[in-house]
């Protein structure tokens, strides 16, 4: 595959920054500038997530092998889209008032799971080399599967915001759900193979 396909994709994961930009400059993020900021990054946050979570089911369902080129890059995009996401509640929701936040994430359960994610996240972005996944080795697999608790402490995070429109936050519940589903299911087959049949020869 051409080295320019990956600059490509590079760029289409920032169109979603790029809109917000947009949109800022021309004085089209609504009445409430900041909560549409939050809302958008906390959104394109989750949908790297799971994009980087189907990945390898793709791969293994279809035999998309290229998508694992980018696999890497998708998790990055959900860490920085989480960023702006916990930058945009720090600066413009508490004005760096620490006190304030803490208060917040002890008290607000959909802060609580939200910042655990965003907690989790950071071990998972540093460790996302090549040379920090030969050093840790086996544990850098156990590691990285922390990604699933931090996709649930994602929706957790979105369902418990949100308090009448549910669609968007159950579409990614179900999606995240499948994604386990076929995770699981490719793990009994490995453990658990299915028996082989040999034919009787006959003389």
């Amino acid at each position: 595959m051409p080295p320019y396909i990956k600059l490509i994709v590079f760029l289409i994961c920032l169109l979603p920054l790029a809109m917000l930009l947009w949109d800022g400059f021309h004085d089209a993020l609504g009445a409430n500038p900041v909560e549409k900021i939050t809302h958008r990054t906390g959104d394109w946050s989750l949908r790297f997530l799971l994009i980087t979570l189907a990945v390898t089911p793709l791969r293994k369902l279809f035999g998309w092998k290229f998508l694992m080129r980018y696999r890497r890059m998708f998790g990055l995009f959900a860490f920085f889209y989480v960023c702006l996401h916990f930058a945009t509640y720090l600066v413009f929701d508490h004005f760096f008032d620490l006190g304030e936040i803490a208060k917040d994430i002890v008290k607000r359960p959909y802060i609580t799971v939200g910042f655990t994610a965003f907690v989790l996240l950071i071990p998972l972005a540093v460790t996302s080399t090549n040379k920090m996944r030969k050093r840790l080795g086996k544990r850098w697999q156990r590691l990285h599967q922390l990604v699933y608790v931090v996709a649930v402490c994602g929706i957790l995070h979105y369902l418990w915001l949100v308090k009448a429109d549910l669609l968007q936050p159950l579409i990614h519940a179900v999606i995240l759900i499948l994604l386990l589903g076929v995770r699981i299911w490719f793990q009994r087959q490995s453990t658990h193979p299915a028996p082989v049949e040999y034919s009787r020869k006959h003389s």
